[in-house]
């Protein structure tokens, strides 16, 4: 998963590379062919291919790395109880998001009907996580880290579609066209989506931004 600049252009990342794109997408076509005919081998090249970034993706967004590898778990299980019905209608890993999308949901729906952790007690403890790692790591690295945990913070208290947006857009390089077919809505929607999360971004953060 790629790591986010901080920097006042953080979520304006270029398109991605087009032709890298489409040979990475053919890739997995060809893999998810043979996974339609019961090839575990080609099931496990396609799971070590997006893994990091599956995982990756919904740990931002729940903010859970132990229920993200069980998600991201379940995710390429579907892929491939479902290969035989796959059609390479759109690329191969706007299906797959679009699956860990339904699962997050459903996750975070769960999880608004049971009690949680206080707030006060989430930041006490991430308050004792900085202490602890400020004793052990240079001021420098401890202010990256710091930095960094507020990005996700602030990425994490936006509304569901906005925080998934974000997400795809500025670490995994995913193309408006590519996020409104995850979250099942128009490119006018996804840039309306963006320029709100931006304007929330930038209030939230603009300390740390310079503005």
């Amino acid at each position: 998963m790629r790591a986010l600049t901080i920097t006042p252009r953080f979520l304006e990342m270029p398109e991605p590379d087009i032709q890298q794109d489409t040979d990475s997408n053919a890739v997995d076509v060809a893999l998810m062919r043979q996974i339609a005919k019961g090839d575990e081998r080609a099931f496990r090249e396609l799971v070590e291919r997006h893994q990091h970034a599956v995982v990756g993706t919904i740990a931002k967004m729940l903010r859970d790395p132990t229920e993200a590898e069980d998600l991201a778990q379940q995710t390429f299980l579907r892929v491939w109880k479902h290969a035989k019905r796959w059609k390479p209608d759109a690329k191969f890993t706007t299906y797959l998001y679009t699956i860990a999308r339904n699962l997050v949901y459903n996750e975070s729906r769960r999880r608004s009907r049971r009690k949680e952790v206080s707030r006060d007690e989430r930041q006490e403890a991430s308050g004792q996580e900085v202490a602890a790692e400020s004793r052990t790591e240079p001021d420098a690295e401890v202010a990256q880290w710091e930095a960094h945990q507020e990005i996700d913070e602030v990425i994490a208290s936006l509304p569901e579609s906005q925080r998934m947006a974000v997400i795809l857009y500025a670490y995994e390089s995913l193309s408006y066209e590519e996020i409104g077919k995850v979250l099942g809505v128009s490119v006018a929607s996804v840039k309306s989506l963006m320029f709100r999360a931006r304007s929330a971004l930038r209030d939230k953060l603009g300390h740390m931004l310079g503005y």
